[in-house]
């Protein structure tokens, strides 16, 4: 089964991508990182335990009001296992500078990124086991994470320049000025590195979506590369990897330690680039 790594940028068209690929002709599993995120930490899980212990003492707002809509009145929430996540209120514990807003901060990811990684880890076993030839990985931040090494493919949303994200940000959030929009793009890693870093992986391994057109042309873009990629991962080879797990095992080491290789290729790279400057 081919783990099919999804990743963009703010207002490159990542979703739209994604939401392309859970619907015919492809009906693929979507494994999305934000979505787990939020699961792991609802009412109830051990993630939603650790973050209520540890930050509730010192956060009075740190679960919403039962008077709010999504508590329906109740004080033990909706499902009767407490009250959510007042996120605003953790986001303005964990975000900023400062000593302790880092260790809290820190003391946060800790807590849930391993949740995250199990519960994705348990979503790609169930993909396999269901004799799925693909499992799209759906994380926004996918390079920064770590998570490149376990794809047997990277797909990149990206736009060839920085106003175009901007322009698609501020006609999706009318609310954001100029420099607002501006910021936001700035803040993450440029999309067009991201783009030349999967490349880097070499045929097969890497592709790039240029979204800077209409629907129409991303449509065709992204059939013309999915016809690609599966004509080097068959729906055969997905059953014949769950009829034999050993092939499967072997296959996924082979694939994890090229694309490790490949990781480690580009990051030796960029260190050589710095220390030229």
């Amino acid at each position: 089964m081919l783990f099919l790594g999804l990743t963009g940028s703010i207002a490159t068209g990542k979703s739209t991508v994604s939401n392309l690929l859970r619907s015919p002709p492809y009906n693929l599993p979507i494994i999305d990182a934000d979505v787990v995120a939020r699961k792991v930490v609802e009412p109830g899980t051990p993630g939603y335990r650790a973050i209520v212990d540890y930050f509730g003492p010192t956060t009075p707002d740190l679960l919403l009001p039962a008077s709010d809509p999504a508590c329906r009145g109740r004080e033990d929430g909706p499902t009767g296992k407490g009250r959510p996540l007042n996120r605003p209120a953790l986001g303005r514990r964990v975000f900023g500078g400062g000593e302790e807003t880092m260790r809290d901060r820190k003391k946060l990811n800790s807590i849930v990124h391993p949740a995250v990684r199990r519960e994705m880890y348990k979503e790609m076993v169930w993909a396999y086991l269901k004799g799925q030839w693909a499992v799209v990985l759906d994380i926004p931040l996918l390079f920064e994470s770590g998570w490149e090494k376990f794809c047997g493919t990277i797909m990149v949303v990206a736009v060839s320049e920085p106003e175009i994200q901007m322009q698609r940000l501020r006609a999706r959030d009318p609310h954001l000025s100029e420099e607002d929009a501006r910021n936001r793009v700035l803040s993450q890693t440029d999309v067009r590195e991201k783009a030349e870093r999967v490349m880097r992986r070499g045929k097969g391994a890497g592709v790039v979506i240029w979204n800077d057109s209409d629907r129409e042309q991303l449509e065709k873009q992204v059939a013309q590369v999915m016809a690609d990629i599966k004509k080097g991962s068959p729906q055969w080879w997905a059953w014949l990897q769950l009829i034999c797990p050993p092939l499967a095992a072997v296959t996924a080491l082979w694939s994890f330690w090229r694309m490790r290789n490949a990781q480690l290729q580009w990051e030796r790279e960029k260190i050589q680039e710095k220390a030229k400057l």
